[in-house]
């Protein structure tokens, strides 16, 4: 069902001023190869990868890991911090020690970085406290916190400070979609400047959230970016505002990314001029402002495995989306879908016997050679706080991690859906302490090549976000890592 507040996406694009005409990305590699700095992106969940490649992404942060990732001359790196299964204060916690030892790699190499907090391009995660205590953590100034969801690839677009969710034709408001009921981070504004002014603890009014409208960006160009920044960057806080904690903030509009290199382009010229920023964005920033190109999306000959023993799908994520993703992957032939009860789970006497079960039948058939479809139960439990929520999900995800930590032989590849639980199979299950990103299989979708640490180095492992791709995706990722075309003959219900 299409909300009442969708608009036609083509007919509100068409009243947006002309993009920017020249591409202003070979200038930006040129400023990021010059200055130095190392893009470091402290990812609240392991899917904002989902639009670069060839970057490290790193599960632990001591301060010897992360010299080493400062020395490395690649531009970005990512932390995996996979904050948003946890409450606030360990959110919170969890920042500032990452923050702290970041200082103190740079004492050791010299090298300075510039932070990004990835988060959800719906506007899900522990705003504006991760933000805040990131600005007192690393001891820098930060004359303002930009807020960048725009993420093409999932089609989500901010156009006159609201955001929006692609649904089709149409463009949903943010706060009109599911994810905005989300058990933990749920929220009731679309337009930014008033999301800001909801959250807990943001105690900013709307008016006075800053915004740069794609105007700004389309007409003016860099030059009216970098204006706009230092205007922000001017303003005086108040002490009152100054002892709170609360910061500038300022909502980026987009809906492409050559208005992304614009507002890139804007930033590194105002940063040129002594201001600090500290940007709050989705996946679709970090691959501009890190200066990276676009790579083609990867493909069966890349991809496909020829291991006798089947490939494994772990499936957490329980939104709408996801659901009928599963479904259509149930379809395809020489798969077997396990369904592991959540009921089941949450209770102690059923708990370890429900385990056992599924592990079992999961080993039984990778064996053989067929690949499995380990699927959480659809129904959503819940619980009476945010934090028994998160709980739940958490006890979840770890019995999925804890199933594939057991698995007796390496299977020929692994797909995770969901964000804890991709996290939680990629560090408990397979103990990745570093991976590298090849790149997409799917707009919006990563494949991490596990790294000499982990369990079984160079396994293929398909990190799939819960709220991206079409129905029949995920059964089209099945098909290329089997070394198959997407719309397989053997298919019941085809891969699309």
């Amino acid at each position: 069902m299409v909300s009442s507040l969708a608009i036609n996406r083509q007919f509100i694009l068409a009243q947006q001023p002309p993009e920017w005409p020249d591409s202003l990305l070979p200038g930006i590699q040129a400023v990021v190869r010059t200055a130095g700095r190392k893009v470091v992106v402290l990812d609240d969940d392991p899917t904002g990868n989902q639009t670069v490649h060839d970057v490290w992404v790193l599960t632990e942060w001591t301060v010897d890991r992360l010299v080493e990732a400062l020395r490395d001359p690649e531009p970005v790196v990512y932390i995996l911090t996979n904050s948003r299964s946890l409450g606030s204060d360990d959110a919170l916690e969890l920042n500032r020690v990452i923050a702290g030892n970041l200082c103190a790699a740079r004492r050791t190499t010299g090298r300075d970085f510039a932070v990004i907090s990835r988060s959800d391009s719906t506007l899900r995660g522990h705003y504006p406290g991760e933000t805040d205590i990131l600005t007192v953590a690393l001891g820098d100034r930060v004359d303002a916190v930009l807020l960048v969801p725009f993420f093409a690839e999932g089609g989500r677009l901010t156009i006159d400070d609201v955001h929006y969710v692609a649904r089709g034709e149409n463009l949903v408001p943010a706060a009109e979609t599911e994810y905005a009921r989300d058990g933990v981070f749920s929220y009731t504004h679309s337009n930014l400047r008033e999301w800001v002014s909801e959250k807990p603890l943001g105690l900013l009014a709307p008016e006075d959230v800053a915004s740069i409208s794609l105007t700004d960006i389309r007409l003016g160009g860099p030059a009216a970016v970098e204006d706009k920044l230092l205007q922000i960057a001017r303003r005086e806080a108040d002490a009152d505002d100054a002892a709170c904690g609360v910061r500038k903030v300022c909502v980026v509009n987009a809906v492409s990314y050559r208005d992304l290199e614009v507002v890139v382009d804007g930033l590194l010229r105002a940063e040129a001029a002594g201001k600090a920023f500290l940007c709050r964005t989705a996946a679709s920033f970090v691959r501009v402002r890190g200066g990276i190109e676009p790579k083609p999306l990867l493909t069966t000959t890349d991809l496909g495995s020829s291991t006798t023993t089947g490939g494994l799908v772990v499936v957490g994520s329980h939104v709408e989306r996801t659901t009928r993703q599963v479904s259509a992957a149930a379809g395809l032939s020489g798969i077997d879908e396990l369904e592991l009860s959540v009921p089941a789970l949450l209770d102690p006497i059923s708990r370890d016997a429900e385990r056992l079960r599924t592990s079992e039948r999961v080993n039984q058939s990778l064996a053989a050679g067929r690949d499995v479809l380990m699927v959480t139960s659809r129904e959503v439990i819940r619980a009476a706080t945010d934090d028994d929520n998160l709980r739940i999900a958490r006890s979840v995800s770890a019995t999925l991690a804890g199933i594939v930590a057991q698995l007796p032989k390496r299977p020929a590849w692994i797909v995770a859906k969901g964000g804890i639980t991709s996290s939680d199979v990629a560090t408990v299950g397979l103990v990745v302490r570093r991976a590298r990103v090849l790149g997409q299989v799917l707009p919006g979708v990563p494949v991490w090549q596990a790294g000499e640490e982990s369990r079984w180095p160079g396994l293929s492992y398909v990190v799939f976000p819960g709220n991206v791709g079409s129905d029949n995706d995920l059964a089209g990722v099945i098909q290329i890592l089997r070394g198959r075309p997407a719309a397989d003959p053997g298919d019941r219900r085809g891969a699309g």
